[in-house]
């Protein structure tokens, strides 16, 4: 009896032990020359989760640019084709041939993670770019302008969600339309920093943006 007992309670800290270890939120570490920020990614994104840790961890984006930033909008980066790219060319356009089909759910606060890709009428299935990704700067919006952001959309938002996005910004008009697979949880300054940053009229950086990301 004593060792059934003991096998019953062996395996239920076994459960225990995987149930953490599958919870386990992966932080990934991402430099640029104006500062560093700090991202958790999500596990219920797991097909961009698995694909953005994979080029990670191969140093895809080491070197790459954040080649198109918006002020109050994003940033943008993971365009392979923007590596030692000249001065004054417009890029955008690159990334592995692969398309990560849609995981669509999490919202658009300031700081999230998500990735890019084509617009609807040539990628109506809303798939993922296979690299490229933005953060979210947006602006703090109240309530009548989420409702009209976002109406026709079925997103539905908790009230905790609205005062977040009062209180903290970010771009709901691209909730329930892009993969949001993970969010910065240090160096929203850095943020800022970028965003303020000198753009042409493609919205490239004048001076580039070198990124390195690493797993943490």
């Amino acid at each position: 009896m004593k060792k059934i007992c003991y096998l019953i309670f062996l395996t239920s800290i076994l459960i225990s032990s995987c149930k953490q270890f599958e919870t386990k939120e992966t932080i990934v570490l991402i430099e640029t020359p104006l500062g560093n920020m700090k991202a958790k990614l999500y596990n219920s994104t797991p097909k961009h989760k698995e694909n953005f840790l994979k080029l990670v961890k191969e140093g895809y984006y080491d070197g790459l640019l954040f080649h198109r930033v918006i002020k109050n909008f994003m940033l943008q980066g993971g365009d392979p084709m923007s590596k030692d790219a000249p001065a004054g060319v417009m890029l955008g356009a690159g990334g592995p041939t692969y398309k990560i089909p849609a995981e669509i759910g999490k919202l658009h606060f300031k700081g999230a993670l998500a990735a890019a890709r084509l617009g609807n009428q040539a990628n109506p299935n809303k798939e993922s770019s296979g690299s490229q990704f933005y953060i979210v700067q947006g602006q703090p919006t109240n309530r009548s302008q989420l409702e009209m952001m976002t109406k026709g959309k079925n997103v539905k938002y908790t009230e905790e969600d609205k005062k977040r996005y009062e209180a903290f910004g970010g771009t709901p008009f691209l909730d329930g339309d892009y993969t949001v697979f993970g969010e910065v949880i240090e160096g929203f300054d850095i943020i800022d920093r970028i965003c303020s940053v000198d753009v042409d009229q493609n919205s490239r950086p004048l001076k580039d943006l070198k990124m390195k990301i690493t797993i943490q």
